[in-house]
């Protein structure tokens, strides 16, 4: 076990940590925090932005003692928590993760080591793809997957938001204050959101509705024009211009660098017990990636403190 003074700020890994911490949103900084209260070692590796996906949520209204807090600042005050209890937040992606009978092993993207007694799997997920023609061809030039990211530059236009769960019904929300219209399309009969949340967004003048349709295509020269749209039933194909086309229809586990070591489910969600321990003894897997019935940023950032409780006890 080692023990170190609080407000480390990581320059680079060290060779060894107590505990290794893949992926930096609200579940692996969780871990972190939970790890130096127990008194353990813990770097956090994040390839991208510290906070994980939550810095691209524009606001926050269901993380307790917050009414309403930007993601991106929930963000920041995860990692400064994490970084108060002594965590290291290693800037780094992780390339390739191994096991013995004494520690676990990641290599980094330049090569360098890291190794340590527990591995928390924490990458979370990511949107799933229509799959549909001209998707791949207008990324960045019309289509997008973050309103909060992408919102302003699409001031004043006619919009498409696809799906009707929480997130399209939010994000949608937050669109309908910059854009001049909105069509949501979904592939249900219904929104699926919180009731909240439809109350919500239908309360904006420029929203409508396409119920029981799909997207079929995204046209257009050098960024998106219009799309096809078929309704599930008739079959009826038609046509709406557009300058942007927001995707919210679900999300794909970022498991592939370890789904060949633990189980997965079909999807690649990762099963663990109710430890967040997977079936290799000291990986756990924690957050979005795993199976589980809700995935929130409270959920995530309790399954993060319960690993580290189990993980303690046992291997410490």
């Amino acid at each position: 076990m080692v023990h170190f003074d609080l407000g480390n700020i990581s320059t680079g890994p060290k060779e060894y940590y107590d505990i290794l911490i893949v992926g930096g949103g609200p579940a692996g900084l969780t871990a972190a925090i939970y790890a130096g209260r127990a008194g353990l070692s813990a770097a956090v590796f994040e390839k991208a932005l510290e906070g994980g996906a939550v810095t691209q949520t524009h606001v926050v209204e269901n993380w307790p003692g917050f009414i309403r807090i930007e993601g991106s600042e929930l963000g920041e005050k995860f990692a400064e928590h994490a970084r108060e209890f002594g965590a290291d937040i290693i800037t780094a992606e992780v390339v390739k993760i191994t096991y013995d009978e004494e520690y676990k092993y990641i290599q980094l993207d330049n090569g360098t080591m890291v190794k340590g007694k527990v591995l928390i799997f924490a990458t979370g997920a990511k949107p799933r793809e229509l799959g549909v023609p001209g998707e791949q061809k207008f990324k960045g030039r019309g289509v997008t997957y973050c309103a909060a990211c992408d919102g302003y530059l699409f001031s004043g236009k006619d919009v498409i938001v696809v799906g009707g769960g929480d997130s399209a019904c939010d994000e949608a929300h937050f669109l309908a204050k910059m854009v001049k219209s909105i069509t949501i399309v979904q592939n249900l009969p219904y929104l699926t959101a919180a009731k909240v949340l439809q109350e919500r967004l239908l309360s904006n003048k420029n929203v409508r509705v396409i119920y029981n349709s799909v997207i079929k295509e995204i046209r257009g020269n050098e960024k998106v024009e219009e799309v096809i749209i078929i309704n599930n039933d008739t079959k009826e194909e038609s046509v709406i211009k557009t300058e942007g086309v927001f995707i919210y229809v679900g999300l794909v586990p970022k498991s592939e660098l370890i789904k060949e070591l633990v189980e997965t489910d079909n999807y690649g969600y990762i099963k663990t017990d109710e430890n967040m321990e997977t079936n290799i003894p000291g990986i756990y897997a924690v957050g979005d990636v795993r199976i589980k019935n809700l995935r929130q940023i409270v959920t995530a950032a309790a399954d993060g403190a319960i690993a580290v409780e189990h993980a303690a006890k046992k291997y410490f």
